[in-house]
């Protein structure tokens, strides 16, 4: 909206105002209202309230808080910024809470130490009466302990950093329970700006995504892997069964796709003639969303030269066994309240020994047909003849076996359908040397030993092509560039990708994937619909007080013809009384007449 108006309001008992020309934004709250006018109050004292110039910090409130000793004589000439976050007036001497990016430490700030002339204003006016809490300031003082034995900081200096204009959401703990909480899932992760400040430990699951990575890159560095970068735009979205997300390229009018995976750039950088090479990244699936799942996430994957699928799972458990312990500092971890150990080796079953397990089917040699009518017989109701015996194995599986496995389990020797990448197995070509690892009932990574075989790899295109005409929107399209890149000959290869996402819910607990990502995709937020003030008056309304019935959230003509006119009459004389907007208070009939009640 534009706000073009002359607002009163109170504040410490004091007539105050607001004006603002053309500022576009929300219908302003009270708080929010009160906010600007001590942002131009600032201004009208000389105050920046967002200067330009480096604040320089040279110390961190964690840091002061676990090694301060008071004979120790360090933490003398300290200077911190942060949010204001609590503060408690007791006359000329006052403390607050001041939070940076490391946590919050304790201010004492006496008026005659940060005010050392006759001018008062900075203890008087500024920080009892201008700042809020949210505020960003600036401190400088020394390290000291209180009577009451907390580590705080004496404040000599005080300096106005950034003037918050949205009241934070109070956050109230109290022996270790908090109360009102900022909790709502769909309010934290829209305003994740707001979660990051008021919540506690949101923090440190993104401080731990951080470590995660960091070690798997460190690890993979450490053999001697090279870390490269491959295209997000591609003309043919290949390396897994996926529905892309499609964009258009104006300059050379062509629709490119979003990638899905970035296994067939890597695999070309391999017959290329690196060793090993590895790409963290973002890749993008046009698909649901759920606790696990998210269109955009992050993935690693990973191709080694002259390996195959054995050596990779060792690799892999190495991998997960050191950043287990990197970030949790122990091989376990707790997720769903479950205890994971990520201690090498984790178990090794066959897919059809699984499902022979968990079902009392076995598919081995059976045909499409034959796993069509097993399906019917397990009341998978949803196959129908578009599904080809690879995706049929697979929807059997993720109904009765992925759910069942808890601890860390190789599920290994995957059926030649269901891997259009993957090399067959040495011992029966009806199978593939391809592994998942699941890990709490859901995958975390998946893993061939590499097709190289430009011949069976374009058969394998082909039978994805006529999975693809028969309705298979997930099928893989043909990449002849990529056998191409074969053609000139690929070493014996093992590749492996990991959900990253995934991997940073295990290690740190979060129940959501939308709790491991800092700005998770969202539906559009709902805006609130309201009639435009012609209606109101069209209906009899005058407009200064339809404006006012709008503010106080009768947003449609409608909402304030189903209340009653005395509480509709009492709200608005006392919104004008608050706000001292001197208009003249309409009467009860005026009010009753406005409604037709």
């Amino acid at each position: 909206m534009f706000v073009n108006f002359l607002y009163f309001g109170l504040r410490n008992g004091e007539n105050v105002y607001l004006c603002q020309k053309n500022y576009t934004m929300h219908q302003l709250s009270e708080q929010e209202q009160i906010r600007r006018n001590c942002l131009q109050k600032l201004r009208d004292m000389g105050i920046n309230p967002y200067p330009e110039a480096e604040f320089k910090v040279n110390a961190k409130s964690q840091e002061i808080l676990d090694t301060f000793k008071p004979e120790s004589g360090l933490f003398q000439d300290v200077t911190l910024a942060g949010r204001l976050m609590a503060r408690r007036v007791m006359g000329k001497a006052s403390f607050a809470e001041l939070q940076d990016s490391y946590g919050r430490i304790q201010l004492y700030i006496s008026r005659d130490e940060i005010c050392p002339d006759e001018n008062k204003d900075l203890y008087n006016e500024v920080f009892k009466k201008l700042l809020d809490i949210g505020d960003f300031i600036g401190v400088s003082g020394y390290a000291f302990v209180t009577q009451m034995g907390e580590i705080s900081i004496h404040v000599k200096t005080l300096t106005v950093l950034s003037k918050s204009l949205r009241p934070l959401p109070i956050v109230k703990e109290k022996d270790g329970v908090v109360y009102d909480a900022f909790s709502d899932p769909e309010q934290r992760y829209r305003q994740r700006y707001v979660d990051l400040v008021v919540n506690h430990g949101v923090r440190d699951v993104f401080v731990k995504r951080a470590k995660i990575i960091d070690t798997m890159r460190s690890f993979f560095n450490s053999k001697g892997y090279l870390e490269v970068e491959t295209p997000i735009l591609q003309s043919i979205p290949g390396g897994a069964s996926a529905r892309p997300f499609v964009t258009h390229h104006n300059s050379l009018d062509i629709d490119l796709y979003c990638r899905i995976a970035t296994e067939l750039y890597l695999k070309r950088l391999i017959v290329g003639g690196f060793e090993g090479v590895y790409e963290i990244g973002k890749n993008f699936r046009n698909e649901g969303m759920d606790k696990f799942h998210n269109p955009e996430f992050t993935c690693m994957e990973i191709y080694v030269s002259y390996k195959d699928y054995n050596w990779m799972m060792s690799f892999t458990e190495q991998l997960l066994e050191t950043i287990c312990v990197a970030v949790n500092g122990s091989t376990e971890t707790v997720f769903e309240g479950k205890t994971i150990s990520f201690k090498a080796p984790f178990k090794r079953i066959t897919m059809l020994d699984s499902i022979k397990e968990k079902t009392g089917y076995d598919l081995t040699d059976k045909n499409e047909d034959e796993i069509r009518e097993i399906c019917h017989k397990l009341n998978l109701g949803h196959v129908d003849e578009t599904f080809g015996k690879g995706k049929m194995i697979d929807e059997i599986f993720g109904e009765f076996c992925e759910g069942t496995y808890i601890q860390p389990t190789f599920i290994i020797d995957y059926p030649v359908e269901m891997s259009p990448l993957c090399k067959k197995h040495r011992d029966n070509p009806n199978l593939t040397e391809r592994f998942e690892l699941m890990v709490n009932g859901k995958e975390l990574c998946n893993a061939y030993s590499e097709l190289n075989d430009p011949i069976d790899q374009y058969e394998r295109f082909k039978e994805q092509l006529r999975l693809s005409e028969k309705g298979d929107d997930e099928a893989m399209f043909i990449d002849k560039d990529f056998v191409r890149a074969l053609e000139y000959g690929m070493p014996p290869t093992s590749g492996m990708g990991m959900g990253i996402d995934r991997l940073c819910m295990i290690m740190t607990g979060a129940p959501s994937i939308q709790d491991v990502l800092f700005f998770p995709q969202m539906k559009p937020e709902k805006k609130a619909q309201k009639d435009d003030i012609s209606v109101y008056v069209a209906a009899g309304i005058p407009q200064e007080w339809a404006e006012i019935m709008q503010s106080l959230g009768y947003l449609k003509l409608a909402d304030v013809q189903n209340v009653k006119f005395t509480k509709l009459h009492m709200e608005l004389c006392g919104f004008n009384k608050k706000n001292k907007l001197n208009l003249v208070n309409p009467k009860p009939e005026e009010v009753k007449s406005w409604l037709n009640q």
